[in-house]
């Protein structure tokens, strides 16, 4: 595993937590916890609570599930899902006005909307619904599979919740406010691939700098290719390369502590570089599962302010200024539900699922009719 580094504040790789120091040193993950939230915003979590078996099963499938017709692919397009959950083409999004080249299932975790046709309820409500799934006779036993992981990295989401509170120096149950009953929550996930690009002159932009939206994003980087690089205080780019038996843990901009004043954990600026053939590189697409949690749909992060110790504020003190980065900002976390925020950004990251689901806000968003590609940044 390599070692991190730590220069002053800055970092010049991603930290590493082992999860099985929870019972054998409590107060190290703690510590370390800490530092990685405050100074990084990413850690490696090693030894995750999730079983090894299940996420075997589910790196097996992935090849297999890329590998249906295009038409089966096609058939379960995120077009069909108000939900915006289903299939999307390589190359259907853009970051910064550049083409991502990646490919992509959005699968979410089992939910009932709650939203009714003339019902009395917000129309971001229709955000949350059920899942589309391939034809099980064409990948049996994928659908069993991907929930059973799901399953599981949700309930470490929500153990891990109750570890930043402490690592804040905040009650354990500080953050469960921001969350609803089981019922109304739901969590979603990506299985992503990143082609190899072949042709000297394209663009190797596999997702271009951001910040996710989300509270939190456990990422299974499925497959031994490098690519996910994340941005230091200083503007450069490290690389974040798998390490076997490990999650990749970011905070997004829809986590509660960031959106605090002063704000302490860092939300971190990230971005995919497809790899580029050549003699010695590997021929085969990069895989990755990123699983993001959510908070409630009607949370509004700036109406729940909380007092952190002081040792905590000064810490983020001596971490000093992040640059400015290429990175979109949600800033409108700030202000308006969190279901509303999200729901704006997949309406612009997915104008055709908009314009047949969502016609008020597609003709906001896009007077001049349907794009070629969507963008939410």
């Amino acid at each position: 595993m390599p070692v991190p580094t730590v220069s002053g504040a800055n970092f010049s790789s991603v930290p590493i937590l082992d999860w099985n120091n929870l019972t054998t040193n409590k107060p190290l993950f703690i510590e370390q916890l800490r530092h990685a939230l405050i100074n990084v915003g990413f850690l490696y979590l090693a030894n995750p609570p999730v079983a090894p078996e299940s996420i075997a099963a589910l790196i097996d499938y992935i090849p297999k599930l890329f590998g249906l017709p295009q038409e089966a692919k096609d058939a379960i397009r995120m077009a069909n899902s108000p939900h915006f959950l289903g299939y999307s083409r390589l190359g259907a999004e853009l970051t910064r006005g550049k083409t991502d080249r990646r490919e992509q299932f959005d699968f979410g975790t089992k939910h009932e909307t709650r939203w009714r046709e003339g019902a009395d309820v917000p129309e971001y409500y229709r955000l949350w619904g059920p899942s589309q799934w391939p034809d099980e006779s064409l990948i049996p036993g994928f659908h069993v599979t991907l929930e059973r992981y799901f399953e599981q990295v949700q309930e470490l989401g929500y153990t891990f919740i109750s570890l930043l509170a402490e690592a804040f120096g905040l009650p354990p149950d500080a953050l469960n406010h921001f969350y609803d009953t089981p019922e109304k929550m739901q969590h979603r996930g990506k299985i992503v691939k990143y082609p190899v690009v072949t042709d000297p002159d394209a663009d190797d932009q596999g997702v271009g700098p951001h910040y996710d939206a989300g509270f939190l994003t456990f990422l299974l980087q499925a497959s031994p290719h490098k690519g996910l690089q994340v941005q230091n205080l200083t503007g450069q780019w490290i690389d974040a390369p798998p390490i076997p038996n490990t999650f990749v843990v970011n905070i997004g901009k829809g986590n509660v502590l960031p959106a605090q004043q002063p704000s302490t954990p860092r939300a971190t600026s990230h971005r995919v570089l497809s790899l580029r053939a050549g003699p010695g590189e590997p021929s085969t697409p990069r895989y990755s599962v990123p699983f993001f949690q959510n908070i409630s749909l009607d949370a509004r992060l700036a109406e729940s302010q909380m007092e952190f110790p002081e040792e905590i504020l000064k810490l983020k003190e001596g971490r000093g200024e992040v640059v400015k980065t290429e990175s979109v900002n949600f800033s409108e976390f700030d202000r308006k539900p969190s279901g509303n925020v999200n729901l704006i950004g997949r309406v612009k990251s997915h104008p055709d699922v908009a314009q047949r689901h969502y016609p008020k806000l597609f003709a906001e968003y896009f007077p001049d009719g349907l794009p070629s590609a969507g963008s939410a940044y």
